[in-house]
């Protein structure tokens, strides 16, 4: 790894979405930090493939919603690698259920895990990145933050906040250098979405490319967000969602 190497955190990296972006950014002259809240084990394959593709890769275990947890994590990544370029905020969880029918436990684990989380390592990143005068974040939203989503009124508020998030923090850090970008996926083929494979093919009737997103297409827009041609692209929420937010209000 040479000394110009950048540094980045993925969170929510251990499998889906979060692992496939951590790899396909890793490279020669990245240091990789790894997380999630699972046991180490859990992300060895992450680590494996990113090694592989020449990153010097490192597992970090801890709750993107405790923000002590999230502090002690980027200053020890700080200690080690001297600088933090990349975050992406991608780790989140579901708890799906009607309105009516939905727990205050399930709405409040769902807004402390995917927006409070977000902001915890959003703030903790800042100072560095302001002092260093250069960084990119990418918050992982989705496209039910942007059009909603029945019985997933907890999801899809946390997916909203983000896009707050993602434009008010990109107008306070814009002139230290530093993007903040929100990447807003329709649906994926994961392992999230295994309990609607009943219900794929009508999911896939309502978006007009047909078919779910693989994740490396998510992935290849998250690293186009880190290349010097995206410099000038802050406060963006870019859909990747074959169409289907585009298609809101179309009768058929």
């Amino acid at each position: 790894m040479t000394s110009t190497a950048r540094v980045a955190l993925v969170t929510g990296a251990a499998r889906g979405i979060g692992q496939t972006i951590a790899v396909a950014l890793a490279q020669p002259d990245l240091r990789l930090y790894i997380n999630d809240v699972s046991p180490p084990e859990t992300a060895m394959d992450t680590i494996r493939e990113a090694e592989a593709r020449g990153a010097r890769a490192s597992y970090l275990q801890f709750s993107v919603a405790d923000l002590g947890q999230v502090e002690q994590a980027v200053d020890g990544i700080i200690k080690e690698s001297g600088r933090l370029d990349i975050l992406v905020n991608n780790a989140g969880i579901t708890r799906d259920q009607l309105l009516v029918r939905m727990k205050e436990e399930d709405w409040d684990q769902v807004l402390t895990v995917n927006l409070k989380g977000a902001f915890n390592c959003l703030k903790a990143v800042a100072k560095p990145m302001i002092k260093q005068r250069s960084g990119r974040i990418i918050n992982i939203s989705s496209v039910v933050g942007i059009m909603g989503n029945a019985g997933q009124a907890n999801y899809a508020a946390s997916k909203a906040g983000l896009v707050g998030l993602t434009k008010s923090a990109a107008r306070e850090l814009a002139s230290r250098n530093i993007t903040v970008n929100a990447v807003a996926p329709g649906f994926i083929d994961t392992e999230m979405m295994a309990p609607y494979a009943k219900y794929r093919e009508q999911m896939e009737a309502q978006i007009p490319a047909r078919r779910f997103a693989k994740p490396e297409e998510i992935a290849d827009l998250v690293t186009f967000l880190l290349t010097p041609q995206a410099s000038y692209l802050t406060g963006a929420v870019l859909p990747i969602d074959g169409g289907l937010s585009a298609a809101i209000g179309i009768q058929r």
